[in-house]
């Protein structure tokens, strides 16, 4: 919606090709005529890459088959159907004979004018079934020698007009054209330009006829005349031109290539336009060139000398300043896959303009390790680097000598040896980065394609480039992770490249191997014979025995370079011997190591040996310090050991991956940590306290050695050190598969749980058997289709009344009376029929037997609902279900939501088995499946065999519950009244209780580091309490005397060093599977690690999981597409929101009253799952732009003074009560819940019933905002971010939002602990009493009392009023602030929020986010913007380019902007004064800057915008310092209304 009061424009004038023509408009150069021409070229913008276009602005509705063949003259009307009704746009036979009866050559100029300018009227407002008769073999020849007339310009301009508006109108006309001449006679036209405005008419025109006729046009030399003067036209009528050649390209024959090879140096030239949609006209072009000529070197070699590659290798720079589409992107990359493939000129071109640098910076970009931020569209990304990895392979022959064209192949070879830099700086760039990118979780076939040319790199590459390789790379740390893999087409690729390289350098290599493991990896292959054949035998199946995995795999890997896409290929065998792994392993264990050089002990490294020695030291004294006598002394022995584990992570000898996981040094340190309790099961030990302080103690051993070092910065820490070790252990090892189902096209299916409707994903067919031996319960035969979200609450639900015993009698009554209901229904009876329908799928859903009901009207087998009734009777039955599904969807959702074990104590009624195993209630019937065939075969694929299979899962009943002795602690334990609690924190209970806080695989051998990772990401989190409790202690102790040495100051680590990689990358993958996003069903380990271990994956990962889990899939993809920034985009985003697939609902808003307006909001829509938009009273303005204001304003009506919500509100001290209505709470560091006590319910006349529902207001709007994707500007403490999301709070807390209160509260407490200090050294007392002096002054001296500090109305105590704070009860007070200010005190506003939060969805969801994550979340990004970000992320258009002058001085003011003026000029411009999560890169639809047209002088105007669609509106100013000033008064004076601008 248009923002901005004060500006108006002129109305749009009418386009040059409808209005009437006089011949003073017909000279070159008119600058009327160029507009008009302009304007008549804005509806002819390419749509997609064909390019096609429309110059009087319509659409073409209907595709070729829609028209016959032309109408002949003398054809009967009754044979043309509607075509003969003259009233249905006033053409008739006699009036088309009339027009054309005045174009006869007697007629003269000026009636010739004005029977075409009839004629042209008539047809620009007719379609071809409204035309009515028109006499297309009769009136071409007449329109074609009319637009060859020379002596009169009007003339020769409107027969053109006419003839462009015909084959607008009727595409299939221009046969007729074509057959008549007239493409000699507009490419005449265009190679001699007379009259500008006739030449761009002709190019309209030709761009027409170039649709059905691209071939004709071609012959006729239509290319080059359309480019001949291509640059004397605006940028419209290029793109017109540009248009009419992609069309031509479309159909090249062979016969014809000197016709387009004489074009492609003009092609070239053009790729240098700043006009983007120019540019990828021109792009797909060359693109389509290329692929019809890929036939012919020769013709490839041809092109490849005009400049091909030059210019593409320009457009496809990472750091180029034009950035075409990704589609657009992909198809320059192939084209120089399609030129590398057969041409060696362009092969050697392409290594001359160094193609290995841009490939490699095209692959970092890429970034496959964190995915596309924000984007669901991660095909597009894949299908690009698919492409960049296809012409890796172009370039770096393979070793192979069986492939086609052989010739070509040693060709290339020859090319790398006689210029050994080509193959020298190729490998330098292209190896590191194929091992990241197959390190970073890559799926398996883009793995083994990088896998492969790194193999052709080793091969062709000399000793010494194999030794500057190894300066760069690890590749033998890479080769022994791979040979970890399962995948037999890996393993061979792997072991060959063991095999070269111990050929080429056996000496370097031996020592590399052993260190790494590689030698142990292979000998781990040979050793499993049984494993390997049983893995041999799965993949041999998976193509040959196993036809399901033929059909869900593209092909097989032997396959992955073949070119061709045909199905045929899908369907070859493998070409790899089922044995072929295992005889190479064999032939390089004997040829290369033999045994006395890789000896189980020789081969071991020094620093393996002294790890390993180090570790079972530790091993041992762990596991003899509980009955050890001389506890302390062993400790301190255990911590001097532990001492010197770290300690050689930081030695000067490098530590391999392999030494590091075979040393046990994790086991070692986990056992240590958790008191040696690690992996023994749950713990029923009495005597838990000792356990408990134990852990305790070794914890801050442990974190006072990882935390040494810190002077010298975070990166000298050993703690990142051991998570950098930690984290390469995790990644060598493949633990957790991405699950990948292939589903043939959707279609609909009748699923039967969780509830009866028709749903698109595929269904589980289940056949629930009960168990042996089972008496109390009855069976149940059918097969029913269980959706794979479904949970066994779930099913249990639905089974239980099938199948209790006491239930049977009832379900018999109930199975004849619902057989009368689904006669009535089936029947469509009028009293059926007369009643309300939604009253009778109440009526029926409130009815027990709903599920016997829907039952009977369903087939045994799954059928169709409906497949034995009549039409009739199928219609109600469909609007009956319809309907059914809408309501139960929501009484199914309440039940699975009672009967969940997390939402209430409701025991199980029954217990499910699935292949002799008991199914575990957390986890889906799905997963369960999936985890067992996991078990059976790694590799299994969610396919066609997946799904048509019929699982027998059995049931019995439940056996009830036993009371075990669970760990119970005293909260004493974890609380030392005024420090922070254990108990609360995650990593230290995992700790104690010796397992991770879920149920992962105990036998996964990531197991053991991810219990590290979470105590070492725990410790990070908690660094600065545990310094500051040392350094409080030290105070205590008197080794510090200055109470202002307290303070800490340190860099804790990053938390993306705590990020896997590859852990991340495989979510994204997984989370873009088709299962996924349609039903949100993954692999139990992503609820595992995420559950345990969130910290593990990226926070845009993270963000998408989250909205999969939290919300659905609708949802996820709307606030998906909300972050979108590809304008490729466009288009899928528009039909996404306007398809109905997102529900939404408008709300009116009172601008004068915006809480009462939110009051309102959330009271008819907190539940709903759709999405709210806003529009004001008496404004125009709806949409996205006015919401994201509405959430601004609610925001700062939260911020207000005098609501008694906050810290620090001025308005509650007025002084003589009266409230203060205006102005913002001040809050430095963040907003804070103001503490209110339990006796007071009114404080200056706020009462506080009133901050209890404006809290639960304000947790409502927090997650309909979340939830929506909507930004808030509300600047929230940390430690509120902390409440939020559960945490516990601690008196260092208090300090990040009141720094002078917490700083006090933080001495008093040192103070206090040297007074107990000092009492326990000395029994008698005798103390110094300045000891205990704060800053020189008595504690009875600072006249302090039993009220809370900042408000006196709160009483600390209920003690007498007169008492006073000293030493003796100064430990006191300080529990007492701290429980007033963070815990009690804030209690009760706290739990309004959560519970107001907790109606939209549920608050605990946003656990896997951290504070800082939680509110970029929340409030979206503040970042600075510097000039290649604002020229990345801008559209430029209608008028403008990146470097039209009032641009260039835009981007300066914004980066000019102060801080307010930036957040003014986002709120002016999208409604919310910051950036979505991602910054401007996110923002969508994309910021957009176009010219405004002025009427009169553009220094008065003032820049409008539309805020739905980001976009800004900006005149031509003269100068920078106007553009400021106007700038500046929009964004200042354009708030707060939405109007027509």
């Amino acid at each position: 919606m248009d923002r901005g009061r004060k500006r108006t424009e002129a109305g749009d004038q009418m386009p040059a090709d409808k209005r009437a023509c006089s011949s003073s408009e017909f000279r070159p150069g008119s600058s009327s005529f160029q507009s008009a021409a302009a304007a008549a070229a804005s509806s002819s913008e390419p749509a997609d890459c064909d390019m096609e276009s429309s110059s009087s602005g319509r659409s073409d509705r209907a595709g070729d088959s829609a028209y016959g063949s032309c109408d002949s003259d003398d054809e009967p009307d009754h044979a043309r159907g509607g075509f003969d009704d003259p009233s249905r746009c006033g053409a008739s036979k006699a009036k088309f004979q009339r027009i054309f009866a005045s174009l006869e050559d007697d007629a003269g100029p000026g009636a010739q004018v004005a029977a075409l300018t009839e004629l042209c009227e008539v047809l620009s407002f007719c379609m071809e079934d409204s035309l009515g008769y028109f006499p297309i073999e009769t009136s071409v020849p007449v329109l074609v020698r009319l637009a060859g007339h020379e002596t009169s310009p009007d003339v020769m301009l409107l027969a053109i007009r006419a003839l462009t508006y015909l084959c607008d109108v009727m595409p299939r006309s221009a046969d007729a054209l074509v057959r008549h001449g007239a493409l000699p006679v507009l490419c005449g036209k265009l190679l001699a330009i007379e009259y500008l405005d006739v030449a761009e008419q002709c190019l309209q025109a030709l761009e027409k006829i170039s649709r059905k006729q691209p071939v004709p046009c071609l012959q006729a030399g239509a290319i080059m005349a359309v480019l001949s003067f291509i640059g004397f036209f605006s940028t419209s009528i290029q793109r017109v031109a540009l248009s009419t050649v992609a069309n031509i390209c479309k159909k090249l024959p062979s016969d014809c290539s000197s016709l387009v090879m004489e074009s492609v140096p003009t092609l070239c030239n053009l790729l240098q336009y700043e006009d983007r949609k120019l540019v990828e006209t021109v792009a797909t072009c060359l693109i389509r060139i290329a692929e019809s000529f890929s036939h012919s070197p020769e013709l490839l070699d041809e092109l490849c000398k005009h400049g091909v590659i030059h210019k593409s290798l320009h457009l496809i720079a990472v750091d180029g300043r034009m950035s075409p589409s990704q589609s657009t992107y992909t198809g320059l990359i192939s084209l120089l896959t399609k030129l590398a493939s057969s041409s060696l000129v362009a092969v050697r071109t392409l290594f001359e303009l160094n193609i290995s640098s841009t490939l490699r910076s095209i692959l970092m970009a890429s970034d496959l390790s964190h995915g596309t931020p924000y984007s669901p569209f991660e095909d597009v990304q894949s299908n690009q680097v698919h492409e960049v990895l296809k012409l890796l392979n172009q370039l770096i022959p393979p070793m192979a000598r069986d492939v086609e064209d052989i010739q070509v192949v040693l060709a290339k070879e020859k090319i790398l040896m006689d210029q050994p830099s080509f193959l020298h700086q190729f490998s330098m760039d292209i190896l590191p980065v194929s091992i990241q990118v197959v390190n970073s979780g890559a799926n398996l076939f883009i793995s083994y394609v990088c896998i492969s040319i790194i193999n052709n790199i080793v091969y062709f590459s000399t000793p010494e480039m194999l030794m500057d390789l190894l300066k760069v790379t690890n590749i033998s740390s890479f080769l022994a992770g791979l040979l970890a893999r399962k995948d037999h087409h890996v393993l061979i690729s792997t072991l060959k490249t063991v095999e070269i390289l111990m050929q080429k350098l056996p000496d370097v290599f031996l020592s590399s191997f052993v260190k790494e493991g590689v030698i142990y990896a292979i000998d781990s292959l040979l050793m499993q014979e049984n494993c390997s054949q049983s893995a041999q035998q799965s993949s041999h199946m998976q193509h040959s025995d196993n036809q399901m995995a033929t059909r869900d795999i593209s092909r097989c890997l032997c396959y992955a370079f073949d070119p061709s896409r045909a199905l045929s290929s899908e369907m070859k065998t493998c070409k790899l011997g089922k044995d072929t792994a295992l005889t190479l392993a064999r032939h390089i264990k004997t040829a290369y190591f033999p045994s006395e050089a890789v000896n189980s002990e020789i081969g071991l490294t020094e620093i393996l040996q002294k790890l390993k020695t180090f570790c079972a030291v530790l091993n041992d004294n762990v596991d003899r310090s509980a009955t050890k006598d001389g506890h302390a002394q062993n400790e301190e022995y255990l911590s001097h050991i532990l001492d010197q584990v770290m300690r050689e992570l930081y030695g000067g000898e490098t530590m391999s991956t392999f030494e590091f996981i075979e040393s046990g040094i994790v086991r070692s340190l986990v056992r240590y940590l958790s008191n040696g309790k690690y992996l023994q099961g749950t713990l029923y030990d009495g005597d838990l306290s000792n356990h408990f302080l134990a852990v305790l103690r070794r914890f801050q051993t442990f974190a006072g050695i990882s935390l040494s070092k810190m002077n010298q910065g975070w990166e000298n820490m050993l703690l990142t050190l051991l998570v950098r070790k930690l984290q390469n252990a995790l990644s060598s090892f493949d633990s957790f598969p991405v699950i990948s189902s292939h589903v043939s096209k959707p279609r609909n299916i009748f699923a039967d749980i969780p509830f009866r409707r028709t749903t698109m994903h595929p269904c589980l067919k289940v056949h629930f058997v009960r168990e042996e031996g089972e008496t109390a319960l009855n069976d149940y035969d059918n097969v029913l289709n269980v959706e794979p979200s479904s949970s066994l609450d779930t099913i249990e639900g639905y089974l239980w009344p099938k199948v209790s015993a006491k239930n049977n009698e009832h379900q018999v009554e109930s199975a004849g009376k619902d057989t009368v209901g689904a006669g009535d229904i089936a029947s469509g009876s009028t009293h059926a029929e007369g009643r309300n329908p939604e009253e009778i799928v109440a009526k029926t859903l409130r009815e027990p037997s709903f599920s016997s009901l829907s039952e009977g009207l369903a087939s045994q087998e799954g059928q169709s609902l409906s497949a034995d009734l009549s039409p009739r009777q199928r219609d109600l039955v469909a609007v009956t279900t319809s309907n059914l599904s809408s309501l139960a969807e929501r009484q199914a959702e309440s039940r699975m939501g009672s009967a969940s074990p997390s939402n209430g104590c409701a025991e199980p009624k029954l217990s499910f088995c699935f292949e002799g195993k008991q199914l575990d209630r957390s986890i889906t019937l799905y997963q369960a499946i999936l985890q067992e065939q996991l078990s059976v075969e790694p590799d299994v694929i969610v396919g066609p065999k997946f799904w048509n299979g019929i699982y027998n899962v059995t049931y019995k009943r439940a056996e009830p519950k036993s009371i075990d002795s669970q760990m119970s602690y005293d909260p004493s334990l974890f609380w030392n009244k005024i420090g922070f609690s254990w108990q609360e924190r995650s990593f230290f209970t995992s700790m104690v209780q010796a397992e991770l806080p879920c149920k992962l695989d105990k036998s996964n051998p990531s197991y053991d580091i991810l219990f590290m990772l979470k105590i070492l990401e725990g410790l990070n989190r908690v660094s600065f309490h545990l310094l500051s409790d040392e350094r409080n202690h030290a105070f205590a102790e008197g080794r510090i005397d200055s109470f202002d040495d307290l303070n800490v100051i340190m860099s804790s680590v990053p938390q993306a060093e705590f990020m896997s990689s590859k852990l991340t990358d495989k979510l994204e993958q997984q989370m873009r599977d088709p299962l996924a996003l349609n039903s949100g069903s993954m692999p139990l380990w992503c609820s595992q690690l995420m559950a345990a271990c969130p910290f593990l994956f990226s926070f845009e990962a993270r963000w998408k999981y989250f909205h999969l889990t939290a919300f659905g899939c609708s949802t996820t993809q709307l606030n998906q597409i909300q972050h979108l920034n590809s304008s490729d985009t466009n288009y899928v985003i528009e039909r996404r929101l306007h398809s109905g697939s997102f529900s939404r609902k408008k709300f009116k808003v009172n601008r004068n009253d915006i809480l009462g307006s939110a009051a309102k909001m959330m009271e008819l829509h907190a539940r709903s799952k759709a999405v709210i938009e806003v529009e004001y009273n008496e404004e125009v303005g709806t949409g996205l732009g006015p919401t994201m204001e509405f959430y601004t304003l609610v925001s700062h009506e939260f911020q207000k003074v005098g609501l008694g919500m906050w810290r620090g509100d001025l308005g509650l001290h007025a002084g003589s009560g009266e409230v203060v209505e205006f102005g913002f709470v001040p809050a430095p560091f963040g907003l804070f819940p103001r503490p209110w006590s339990a006796e007071n319910s009114v404080s200056n006349g706020i009462q506080f019933p009133e901050v209890i529902k404006k809290f639960s207001l304000l947790g409502q709007l927090v997650a309909k905002a979340i939830k929506d994707g909507r930004i808030l500007d509300i600047p929230f403490s940390k430690a509120f971010y902390k409440v939020i999301l559960e945490q516990e709070l601690g008196i260092y807390d208090i300090q990040s939002f009141d720094p002078e209160l917490g700083g006090t509260l933080q001495e008093f407490q040192a103070l206090v602990n040297r007074k107990r200090f000092l009492e326990s050294i000395s029994k008698e007392n005798c103390k110094c009493a300045s000891d205990l002096y704060y800053r020189n002054t008595r504690i009875e001296d600072l006249c302090l009392d039993f009220t809370l500090p900042g408000y006196s109305d709160y009483e600390l105590t209920s003690e007498s009023n007169s008492k006073m704070v000293n030493i003796s009860n100064l430990e006191d007070y300080v529990a007492l602030v701290v429980d007033a200010t963070i815990k009690s005190g804030i209690s009760r506003q706290v739990e309004a929020f959560k519970s107001g939060f907790n109606e939209v969805f549920p608050l605990r969801t946003l656990q896997i986010f951290t504070e800082d994550e939680l509110e970029r979340l929340l409030c979206g990004e503040r970042d600075t913007w510097d000039f290649t970000e604002l020229v990345d992320h801008i559209k430029f258009d209608h008028g403008y380019t990146a470097s039209s002058p009032p641009v260039v001085n835009l981007l300066e003011i914004i980066q000019e902007f102060e801080c307010d003026q930036r957040r003014a000029f986002l709120q002016f411009v999208t409604g919310a004064p910051r950036l979505p999560p991602g910054g401007l890169a996110a923002l969508n639809p994309k910021l957009t800057v176009v010219r405004k047209h002025c009427c009169q002088d553009a220094d008065m105007a003032l820049p409008s915008v539309m805020t739905c669609a980001n976009y800004l509106k900006l005149p031509p100013y003269s100068s920078k310092e106007r553009m400021r000033q106007r700038m500046l008064y929009a964004i200042t004076e354009g708030q707060g209304s939405f109007h027509l601008s």
